[in-house]
């Protein structure tokens, strides 16, 4: 039987002024709530792709992920506020709770929103597209549970697509 354990969302959303693009994720990681920042897991691919997709080198610190997010204007944040949970495993989740997106939508001029992964996706379609009439697009999962879909060079081809509403 599957250890379940009730998440509040702990990490404030990563709003650098002047954002263009927001990016969602489902919940933070065991990893991500311990380091305090998003995509904190070495394995998980998002900081390699994302960067990738931008020509960069892959920022390790937080404070070099801050900078980054900073330079081409790209907020993060996750669909949950609160969830139950079996680890970091997203297609376990219950008792799903939606983010509020309007305090970051109301004050920054968001062009494009966009979610890491089908559960990421399908939460925003459910939960939060109703509040927010705002349709968002679809990344993989940067997860290194996803490696078997998505190689690193096809996750960065994908993510591209953030590029075009970035400084």
């Amino acid at each position: 039987m599957r250890e379940y354990q009730h998440i509040d969302h702990e990490l404030p959303p990563y709003v650098p002024s002047g954002a263009r693009v927001l990016i969602l994720g489902t919940m933070p990681s065991p990893k991500s709530r311990e380091v305090g920042f998003y995509y904190g897991h070495p394995q998980n691919r998002f900081w390699k792709a994302l960067s990738g997709a931008f020509g960069e080198n892959v920022p390790v610190s937080t404070e070099e992920q801050k900078a980054f997010l900073e330079r081409h204007k790209i907020a993060l944040w996750d669909t949950l506020a609160s969830c139950e949970i079996h680890g970091a495993d997203d297609a376990s989740i219950r008792r799903p709770v939606a983010n509020d997106l309007q305090p970051i939508l109301s004050t920054q001029p968001i062009q494009a929103i966009f979610t890491t992964g089908k559960k990421a996706a399908d939460y925003y379609e459910r939960l939060i597209l109703p509040n927010t009439g705002i349709p968002a697009t679809t990344l993989p999962s940067p997860s290194p549970a996803n490696c078997r879909y998505h190689t690193v060079e096809t996750l960065t081809e994908a993510y591209r697509a953030v590029c075009r509403y970035c400084p």
